[in-house]
């Protein structure tokens, strides 16, 4: 629950927020109220007080609308049990800068799969894009660097097309060709350096 009013300067702008209980608080918030810190970091020109389990966010109109937007979205991730961090909020900060894209907290919920108490799920537009991208057609290609999430995010999404009985089988294939790599700088025998190109060919793994 939210209330907002006017403080009578033009301008400005207080609004509060109510959280559902404390423990709620320390999930968006966290200890000590460390989240509080970097957003008062990122929107200089608010003051944030917290009182009971009550958020009153004041200063200049359009920084306590990002303000309050900022919150609303932690409060929900923090409801789907995902846990604020530090660079979760920076990640938040940024993706509320793009008045077109959609919610971040739409897109950080998002679940392909889990697993043994492990949740698979975008943790950027982009990457949500790419799940998205999967779902519309039948090939996708993924350009990016490394550690990106593109064989990450296409394996989950395979493992729950097979979980989800739309397809019989995954297959794991791998051209026996230099993708940006020189075969020379790889340490080892000649096989040594050879086998990991041609492995994954000539033994398509199966599920």
């Amino acid at each position: 629950m939210t209330e907002s009013s006017g403080i009578g300067t033009i301008g400005l702008d207080q609004q509060t927020i109510v959280f559902d209980s404390t423990e709620h608080m320390v999930q968006s918030l966290g200890a000590n109220d460390e989240a509080l810190k970097i957003i008062e970091a990122a929107y200089p020109e608010v003051s944030l007080h917290v009182r009971g389990n009550e958020l009153s966010i004041s200063g200049a109109a359009p920084a306590v609308a990002l303000t309050h937007r900022l919150v609303t979205e932690v409060r929900v991730l923090a409801r789907s049990q995902t846990k604020v961090t530090p660079q979760l909020l920076e990640q938040l900060i940024t993706m509320l800068r793009d008045q077109t894209a959609p919610r971040p907290a739409e897109v950080l919920t998002q679940n392909i799969l889990s697993s043994r108490g492990r949740t698979i799920r975008p943790k950027t537009l982009n990457q949500k894009n790419y799940v998205d991208a999967i779902d519309r057609n039948t090939i996708v290609f993924g350009i990016g660097p490394a550690g990106t999430g593109k064989t990450y995010l296409a394996m989950a999404k395979a493992v729950q097309a097979l979980q989800q009985k739309e397809v019989n089988r995954i297959i794991l294939t791998r051209p026996a060709v230099e993708a940006g790599e020189r075969l020379g700088f790889l340490p080892g025998t000649l096989s040594d350096k050879i086998d990991p190109y041609l492995r994954p060919s000539t033994t398509p793994c199966t599920t």
